[in-house]
């Protein structure tokens, strides 16, 4: 659970400050429950654009106050506003989602792409990724954007599913860092069953092996020694939060090249210690059958560590790149993952 304040404005103007309310999910990039409560409230669409305050802990909990978008052009004299006074002013790292007119704007660009059955629902919105559920007549879509700092999604799902579609999400409309996908089935894998792992791993190192050789995405500068296998597209942030009971992964924001054993510690780090054991047998046994003279297990020994400096390497680069006030979702993370980095003895 969270509490929330909505700081309400209309055409870049303050308007109104809806009183506290209570929603039942507390992650604080959740905006589905906050802007349903608001319509309801308000009378007319809204849109969270940004988080101003929170005084929760890793990224849930606590009080949350949001700026959010009263859409419509009657919006002004439809809410009972207090005098009107100018927003805050616009930070110069506030990403184009958070200011006026940029979820509408993304919800725009995606309807100019599909035939939608009703209005679009903010589902997720923080300093990484802006994201609306759809629905059309073929079911549902959705329209994501992200910054500049990350990997444009479009030519990574399409370099994925050149090898194997499976893995990825069909990709409906792609233009610079927006995308459109069609939904993939099934359910999140936040505590993967042993016949999930066996069905992704195998097929995620296939897809790895298939795509190995020059680099095409930016590489991140943290290396492990080869130990036999051929550095590749990584994911980033290969947890299993990110796959779908149906094999389809989702998320590649941070999809950059290099060793594959990144990867896979970080699976195994994220991953229930009964399910470990089985990640790093099924994984090493996988890349075996494509390199029988490589050694996984060596390289996967030297990545654990190595995958915390990359972590935090990640970290910071978001809090460089993102404004003042969302800085509370990373602040902290960079000194967290290299002192796990450091707690490693090889």
């Amino acid at each position: 659970m969270r509490t929330v304040i909505a700081l309400v404005t209309a055409s870049g103007r303050h308007v109104h400050t809806v009183p506290e309310f209570t929603v039942d999910s507390p992650w604080w990039n959740d905006v589905e429950p906050v802007t349903a409560h608001l319509d309801r409230v308000l009378g007319v669409p809204t849109h969270v654009l940004r988080l101003v305050t929170a005084t929760g802990t890793g990224m849930r909990g606590g009080t949350v106050t949001y700026e959010v978008e009263a859409a419509g052009s009657s919006t002004v004299d439809t809410i009972a506003a207090v005098d009107a006074v100018a927003a805050a002013p616009g930070d110069a790292l506030r990403l184009p989602w958070a200011r006026p007119g940029g979820p509408s704007a993304l919800v725009e660009w995606a309807e100019g792409h599909v035939v939608c059955v009703g209005p679009a629902v903010q589902v997720k919105t923080w300093n990484l990724s802006c994201l609306f559920r759809l629905r059309t007549k073929a079911g549902t879509v959705w329209a994501k954007e992200v910054p500049s700092f990350l990997a444009p999604e479009g030519p990574v799902l399409e370099l994925v599913r050149s090898v194997d579609p499976s893995l990825a999400p069909t990709v409906m409309a792609s233009e610079g860092r927006r995308i459109l996908l069609e939904d993939a089935p099934g359910t999140d894998c936040w505590s993967p069953s042993p016949a999930i792992v066996q069905d992704i791993v195998p097929r995620w190192v296939g897809m790895q092996n298939a795509l190995a050789g020059p680099a095409r995405l930016r590489r991140r500068g943290v290396e492990v020694p080869s130990f036999g296998l051929p550095d590749t597209l990584l994911h980033g942030d290969f947890h299993p939060g990110n796959w779908r009971s149906s094999g389809v992964v989702l998320d590649w924001g941070e999809a950059h090249w290099g060793h594959p054993a990144l990867d896979a510690a970080k699976l195994v780090d994220f991953v229930d210690p009964s399910v470990a054991a089985l990640v790093e047998e099924v994984w090493c046994r996988s890349w075996l059958a494509h390199h029988p003279d490589s050694d996984p297990s060596a390289a996967l020994r030297h990545a654990r560590p190595a995958m915390h400096l990359l972590a935090a390497r990640v970290y910071q680069e978001f809090l460089d790149n993102i404004e003042e006030s969302e800085r509370i979702y990373h602040r902290g993370d960079p000194e967290e993952q290299l002192a796990l980095a450091q707690s490693f003895t090889l």
